[in-house]
């Protein structure tokens, strides 16, 4: 009888046609697909991309954000920047990962913790510089041959420069200030020796002011990393006084040699005063580590930093 059954059973699987076999790679579903965009979003820091924003410098020194044909090419050159910066975001997370586990907060980045792959990570960095550059040609091949010394620059720092006392806080400053040049390539803007030393200066007082907060964070945890292995606090105080010191005396400068109908541009030095102070004690009390979020977060530095827009603005369009 249990033979009789089991013919039985085999003759009904054969009626029933051949059963089709399960699918071995499981489709991937809106959510998942969207858990993994938020991870690769994460990846390239967008909290980051506000640092792009000095690309507004030139084309606001210039007077030219009133037009609606250079407002649109500057959007696309911060874009791009954008762009570049997350794909070198990518490679040094990707370079670093071993030493971020280690880190109490770039431990949680996705590349740090797993929840991206390197070759994945690489695999994106690649896309976003061929997006970058593209645009780039497209606005102005200055602007392009500019992306390409941002990402050579990045590049070298992280292969050789981070490693070199002095010459990785030249480095990171050198970032800033092809952004600074950018902005006036994408709109075809000249740019003035003072102009070109205020944000050569202002870069070195922020990246001075990082390695100081980096600094004065890892010896409280008791780990000091080799690149800042060469510096002391004090050295690096020293700088940030230097750095700012220039940086102020550098605008004071630029801003007598502008044409202007009035005090304008005089009124902006006092916000500019207020603003390097300002950070200079946020830094000695802790922050600077990550500028972007210490100039976002801090209420008192925005406050500051609109009034010298609105001064400056004015200075350009009601002044000049």
């Amino acid at each position: 009888m249990w033979k009789r059954v089991c013919v039985s059973s085999a003759e009904l699987t054969a009626s029933a046609g051949p059963v089709a076999a399960p699918d071995r790679k499981p489709r991937i579903g809106l959510s998942d697909a969207r858990r993994r965009a938020a991870i690769v979003l994460a990846a390239c820091r967008p909290r980051q991309w506000s640092k792009n924003l000095l690309l507004l410098a030139a084309p606001t020194a210039g007077g030219v954000v009133d037009d609606a044909s250079d407002i649109g090419r500057v959007t696309l050159a911060i874009a791009a920047f954008c762009l570049l910066s997350s794909a070198t975001y990518l490679v040094n997370d990707v370079r670093d990962r071993e030493q971020d586990r280690h880190h109490p907060t770039k431990r949680a980045r996705p590349v740090a913790s797993g929840a991206l792959a390197p070759r994945s990570a690489l695999c994106v960095a690649a896309l976003l510089c061929l997006a970058g550059l593209g645009i780039g040609l497209a606005l102005r091949w200055q602007f392009a041959l500019l992306g390409v010394g941002y990402l050579a620059l990045t590049t070298s720092y992280s292969l050789w420069w981070r490693r070199v006392i002095g010459l990785d806080i030249l480095a990171i400053a050198a970032g800033f200030v092809i952004r600074a040049a950018a902005g006036g390539a994408a709109v075809d803007v000249g740019l003035s020796r003072w102009f070109l030393l205020v944000t050569s200066c202002g870069a070195v007082f922020v990246v001075a002011a990082k390695r100081y907060a980096e600094l004065r964070e890892e010896h409280h945890a008791g780990a000091l990393r080799h690149s800042l292995g060469g510096y002391s606090l004090g050295m690096l105080r020293a700088v940030i006084a230097l750095a700012g010191s220039g940086a102020a005396g550098a605008y004071i400068l630029w801003v007598s040699t502008r044409p202007a109908d009035g005090p304008w541009y005089e009124l902006t030095i006092m916000p500019v005063a207020l603003w390097l102070g300002r950070y200079a004690v946020l830094v000695a009390r802790g922050g600077g580590e990550a500028p972007e979020e210490l100039i976002l977060g801090d209420r008192p530095l925005l406050a500051v930093t609109l009034v010298w827009v609105l001064l400056f603005v004015g200075a350009i369009y009601v002044g000049g």
